[in-house]
């Protein structure tokens, strides 16, 4: 902890950059811009950042997205646990598609 007396500083020289929250938000951060990528929607999450709060927790701000997006992105999510409930229970008979919305390029 920054202000605490043995990790050899005080709060005025600590940094984000050094604690295990801001790193953990920044991989995630990482990842899931990935897979928005993969997704094509990685225009659509202008907000998406990785962020430490006053208490050096990790957070990931996704930030607000319009109607579309938040509707694709609920598909995305409901299909990916279709796809694995039934891989957990039997192999899927045909690969599942995502319609892209009209008036996307």
């Amino acid at each position: 902890m920054p202000t605490d007396p043995s990790s050899g500083q005080d709060a005025a020289a600590w940094s984000p950059l050094e604690s295990d929250g801001w790193y953990a938000a920044r991989n995630a951060t990482t990842a899931l811009r990935d897979a928005l990528v993969s997704a094509g929607l990685e225009k659509d999450f202008p907000y998406l950042r990785a962020e430490l709060n006053a208490f050096g927790n990790g957070l990931v701000e996704l930030g607000r997205v319009s109607p579309g997006t938040a509707e694709r992105l609920a598909e995305l999510l409901r299909l990916a646990l279709e796809h694995s409930f039934a891989r957990d229970h039997e192999e899927p008979t045909s690969p599942t598609t995502i319609e892209e919305p009209q008036g996307r390029t």
